[in-house]
């Protein structure tokens, strides 16, 4: 297995993933407000949350075309799947979600988890290669 092997494919299979998921959802706006009501009374908070995880797709195929360079980058992509994990877990505890959210913020946690552990894979050699 050479250096980086394991973020490479955790990186692109989250980016395919994310993609997936979230790009139908810029089409599904009123059936958002149906399934879990009430209705979105805020679009820009709904496309724009939409904007960012998509963007954050494209960065974890970036990673992972070469996670050695790109593995600053890493840090970021936690945060960005453990602040829905966590924000999901929190609406959970306090009875204000449930369901498939929760399936989704659960391969987030995963997902994070995963990131970290391909980051602390790519720790630096003693050559001088820089953090």
């Amino acid at each position: 297995m050479t250096r980086g092997t394991l973020a490479t494919w955790v990186f692109r299979l989250s980016g395919i993933y994310g993609l997936v998921v979230m790009l139908p959802q810029y089409f599904l706006e009123t059936q958002v407000g149906l399934d879990p009501p009430p209705a979105i009374t805020h679009p820009e908070f709904f496309y724009g949350f939409i904007g960012v995880v998509v963007t954050f797709q494209i960065v974890f195929l970036i990673i992972a075309r070469d996670p050695v360079r790109f593995r600053i980058l890493m840090l970021p992509s936690v945060v960005e799947k453990w602040s829905f994990a966590l924000a999901v877990a929190a609406l959970a505890l306090q009875g204000r979600l449930g369901g498939p959210l929760l399936i989704f913020g659960g391969i987030d946690a995963v997902l994070g988890l995963l990131f970290l552990i391909s980051w602390l894979s790519l720790k630096p050699e003693a050559d001088g290669q820089r953090a």
